[in-house]
């Protein structure tokens, strides 16, 4: 059996339909689905059985499951935004902490999600080498409590059993639950089609004109490809980016959903709101050599080519989702 925790929400969602793909049926989703509409993802997959967050530690501690062959935790409140440091600390922190010390102690092969808000407001470089890892200082609570389960990781060692990835700005299909969290991509689509034009944010640096703030945009098939390597390679250690490698501007993000979808590009710029002035990324590229170095090949779909698919194939055919197509 393969765990993934998170498996109704955008990237677990993404990696069930991936495991379905290469044969897998035995799956154990884990997750909350509450009033949300990512139980949506869960109906063209395949799996086992769905059990809910807050009963399967300690079913998994009372044996219920046997010994899983891997546990992919993508589990996480995933909100930039989510202010009640508690709740971020119990979720991304504690409960991935706990995962993982079953997992060491069973010798099961353990993937987890860590987030490249881990860097905070440095532009110099996003090295994932550990001692860069160690003095990264977070400037939102989400990056905070991603950092911490990163800094107890390397300084027990566990980085040498397990891959942690710290996932850019991930963009594709199931992603349609995450209302605010979700791509630009996607707000945008729904944007030019109702509107006609799309919104972005104002710069308030001198050295980024307006839309000129650059991010890692990586397509979720690239992502899943990753993740379904680690779980092949499990002398892949460490915690690693996930990105393109190549940092995109807004403006060129805009320009290639226009062009998707055959519409002229028509752009307003905005104000950015009060409350994200101080801890917004002007610019984010991650540095890939280190997971190409541990073996892992990257396919590292152009920004304009993901666009495209995502735009055409996904969401103008009504929104389907990463398993209604053939990988």
């Amino acid at each position: 059996m393969i765990v993934v925790t998170g498996g109704a929400g955008f990237i677990g969602s993404a990696v069930v339909a991936y495991l379905n793909a290469t044969g897998e049926r035995d799956i154990l989703i884990v997750d909350n689905l509450a009033d949300s509409a990512k139980w949506k993802n869960l109906v063209a997959l395949k799996y086992s059985d769905f059990v809910h967050k807050s009963q399967f530690l300690a079913r998994l501690e009372r044996g219920d499951f046997g010994r899983p062959r891997a546990i992919v935790h993508m589990g996480a409140c995933s909100a930039t935004t989510e202010t009640d440091g508690d709740y971020l600390m119990a979720n991304n922190y504690a409960y991935t902490r706990v995962l993982a010390e079953y997992a060491l102690e069973k010798d099961i092969r353990f993937v987890y999600a860590s987030s490249a808000a881990t860097y905070g407001g440095i532009e110099a470089g996003f090295n994932d080498d550990d001692a860069t890892s160690l003095t990264l200082k977070p400037i939102n609570r989400y990056g905070y409590s991603k950092q911490i389960f990163d800094e107890v990781a390397i300084a027990k060692g566990w980085t040498k059993q397990i891959a942690g990835l710290k996932f850019f700005n991930v963009y594709g299909p199931n992603e349609y639950h995450k209302k605010e969290m979700s791509s630009v991509i996607y707000k945008a689509f729904h944007q030019i089609n109702e509107y006609g034009f799309l919104k972005l944010f104002k710069s308030h640096r001198p050295d980024f004109g307006d839309g000129e703030q650059k991010r890692d945009f990586v397509y979720i098939k690239d992502c899943v490809e990753v993740i379904g390597q680690l779980l092949q390679n499990p002398k892949a250690n460490g915690i690693f980016n996930l990105g393109s490698g190549v940092a995109r501007s807004w403006n060129e993000l805009a320009s290639a959903v226009f062009a998707a979808m055959g519409k002229e590009r028509r752009i307003e710029y905005i104000d950015m709101p009060a409350q994200l002035i101080g801890s917004y990324q002007y610019f984010t590229q991650a540095s890939m050599q280190k997971l190409q170095a541990a073996g892992i090949r990257l396919k590292q779909t152009s920004l304009e080519d993901g666009v495209a698919d995502y735009v055409k194939n996904y969401l103008a055919a009504g929104e389907l989702r990463l398993q209604d197509r053939p990988l």
